[in-house]
C-alpha cells in the first residue's frame, strides 16, 4: 500500500501559453550536485512544506523510490500548524519504522510559521528536493525560494487559481529550466503506464478522431469543502488556511482542487486544451454552511475543432456516486478512468456501448501505482540529468479548471485566453501574511462569505470574492 492511499484515501499536447524566456540551457547545477554532500553518501534530501494528508502521502511515496544510484531521506518539515506537522511526522515515522534511516527530522528541523518554508529549505543542499503541499496560494512564494536555493521541486496540484499567478508560475518555470532544475507536479495520472499506452493508442487512431468526452466526480463532502461559521476563538486567516477547500483564494475551491485530474486526463487524451467553456452550478441545502463553493457543477468545454468535453461535479450526500472518465471516437471509445484515479483499468472498445464483447484492448492488471511512478520518474530525471519540468503543463491544466469554474460562477461563456488574462489576483501580498492578520476574503456581520451569483455578478468573480 502506498503512503498516499494510506493517509489520503481520497496521476504532443497543444500549448496555449508561451513561457517567456524559456531557455533550456544547462547551468552549473549538473549531476554531481544532485548527489549528497561529501561524506554523506548518495542521498537526496527532502524537505516537506505543507504537512497535511496530501503532503504526508507525497513524502511517503518519495521515500520508497527505487533507484540504484541514490536514496531519499526526509530531513526537514514545515507547516503553519504545529499539530499537523506533529501528526505528519508521527505517521511517516511509523510507516518507515522498518527503515528508520529514511526519516531524520529531529525537533530542531521541524519548523512552524509563515517563514517555516525558508528554514526547511535552508537545510537542503543544491540538488535536493523540496515538496510543496500547502494550499496553492503559496506556490509562487515557495517555488521562487526553491529556485534561489538551487532545489528540485515536487508540487501538488492544482498550481494556480487565477491568471496573474499563472503567468508568475510560468516565469518561475523558465527560471527553473535555466538552472537545470527538475520540477514535478502531482498530476500523477500522466505517469500511469496504462493510460500512457492508451494515449498512444488513441494518437495512433485506434478509436478514430475524438468527438466527445465526458467525466464525472460525484460524491459526498470530503476534506474541508464545506465550512460552518468560524469559532470566535480562531484567527480568521488561520481558520481559512486550515479549511482551504472552502475558500477560492486558497485553493480555487473544490472545483479547482478536486476536478483537475479528470479535466487533465481527458484533455491529454485529446492532445489539446479547450478554447472555451460554458457552465451551470448552484448550492443546495446550505443553511448552516458559509463557504464559497457550489454543490453542483456542469461544464461544457469546447475544443478548437468543435468537439465537446462534458464534465459533471457534485458534492452532495445521498446521491449517486461516480468518478470516471470516458472518451468517444469516430471508430470506438475508451475508458480513461473506471472508478477513481488508481487503478485506471483502461480499455478500448470497437463501439460506443462499451460492452465486454466489444473490448479491443485492455491494460493488464494489476497496475503499478501512479502516485509512486510520478516520483520514480522525477528521481530518474534528476539522476540521469534529463530535462524535466511539468510546471507549464500543470499551469495549463489549472487554467482549464479555472475557466470552467469562472464560467459556472459568472454564468458567462469564458475562453481560455480570458482565464489567462483575468485581471484579478485572488491572494495578493501573500508574502506579508501574519497569523492574526486579515484574510484575502472576510466574512460579513453574520459570519458569511461572498458566494458566486451567476447572472448578477457576471464579469467580476474575483472582485466579488476577494
Amino acid at each position: 500500500m502506498t503512503m498516499r492511499n494510506q493517509f489520503n484515501p481520497q496521476s504532443d499536447r497543444r500549448q496555449f501559453i508561451k513561457i517567456a524566456g524559456a531557455a533550456s540551457a544547462l547551468s552549473t547545477l549538473t549531476l554531481p550536485s544532485v548527489h549528497a554532500a561529501e561524506g554523506a553518501g548518495n542521498k537526496i534530501q527532502l524537505a516537506l512544506i505543507g504537512c497535511g494528508g496530501r503532503g504526508t502521502g507525497a513524502a511517503g511515496d518519495a521515500l520508497y523510490v527505487k533507484n540504484d544510484n541514490v536514496e531519499l531521506q526526509l530531513v526537514a518539515m514545515a507547516d503553519v500548524f504545529e499539530h499537523r506537522l506533529a501528526s505528519s511526522h508521527e505517521e511517516i515515522t511509523k510507516f518507515t519504522e522498518s527503515d528508520p534511516d529514511k526519516v531524520n527530522v529531529p525537533e530542531d528541523q521541524r519548523f512552524v510559521g509563515f517563514d517555516a518554508y525558508r528554514k526547511a529549505m535552508d537545510l537542503l543542499r543544491p540538488g535536493d528536493i523540496a515538496i510543496f503541499a500547502s494550499p496553492l496560494a503559496f506556490r509562487p512564494l515557495h517555488f521562487q525560494y526553491a529556485i534561489e536555493r538551487g532545489l528540485h521541486v515536487f508540487m501538488e496540484k492544482p498550481l494556480v487559481a487565477d491568471g496573474i499567478t499563472a503567468k508568475q508560475m510560468n516565469e518561475l518555470a523558465a527560471q527553473a529550466d535555466a538552472k537545470n532544475l527538475k520540477c514535478g507536479v502531482g498530476l500523477m495520472v500522466r505517469h500511469c503506464r496504462g493510460r500512457q499506452e492508451l494515449h498512444q493508442r488513441i494518437a495512433d487512431g485506434e478509436i478514430g478522431d475524438l468527438i466527445a468526452m465526458r467525466a464525472y466526480r460525484m460524491h459526498g463532502p470530503v476534506g474541508s469543502c464545506f465550512s460552518t461559521a468560524k469559532p470566535a476563538d480562531r484567527d480568521e486567516l488561520m481558520w481559512q488556511i486550515e479549511r482551504f477547500h472552502s475558500f477560492l483564494w486558497a485553493s480555487g475551491g473544490l472545483f479547482s482542487d478536486f476536478y483537475i485530474h479528470q479535466i487533465d486526463e481527458v484533455c491529454w487524451m485529446k492532445n489539446a486544451w479547450p478554447v472555451k467553456a460554458q457552465a451551470l452550478g448552484g448550492r443546495e441545502y446550505r443553511d448552516k454552511y458559509v463557504d464559497q463553493n457550489f454543490d453542483v457543477y456542469a461544464v461544457e468545454y469546447t475544443f478548437d475543432d468543435g468537439s465537446k468535453f462534458f464534465f459533471d461535479g457534485r458534492t452532495m450526500t445521498g446521491c449517486r456516486n461516480d468518478m470516471s472518465s470516458t472518451v468517444h471516437g469516430s471508430k470506438g471509445s475508451a475508458i480513461v478512468s473506471e472508478a477513481g484515479h488508481t487503478p485506471g483499468k483502461v480499455r478500448t472498445f470497437s463501439g460506443q456501448r462499451q460492452n465486454r464483447r466489444d473490448i479491443v484492448w485492455a491494460y493488464p492488471q494489476p497496475e503499478q501505482n501512479p502516485y509512486q511512478l510520478e516520483w520514480q520518474d522525477l528521481v530518474d530525471a534528476i539522476v540521469n540529468d534529463r530535462p524535466y519540468n511539468e510546471v507549464p503543463r500543470g499551469v495549463e491544466a489549472s487554467l482549464v479548471g479555472n475557466m470552467g469554474r469562472i464560467a459556472a460562477h459568472t454564468g458567462q461563456e469564458i475562453t481560455f485566453q480570458q482565464a489567462l488574462d483575468w485581471p484579478h489576483e485572488l491572494a495578493p501580498n501573500i508574502a506579508d501574511f501574519t497569523p492574526n492578520g486579515p484574510a484575502p476574503v472576510m466574512p460579513d456581520a453574520d459570519g458569511r462569505y461572498p458566494i458566486p451569483k451567476p447572472g448578477i455578478v457576471r464579469d467580476a468573480e474575483y472582485e466579488l470574492l476577494t
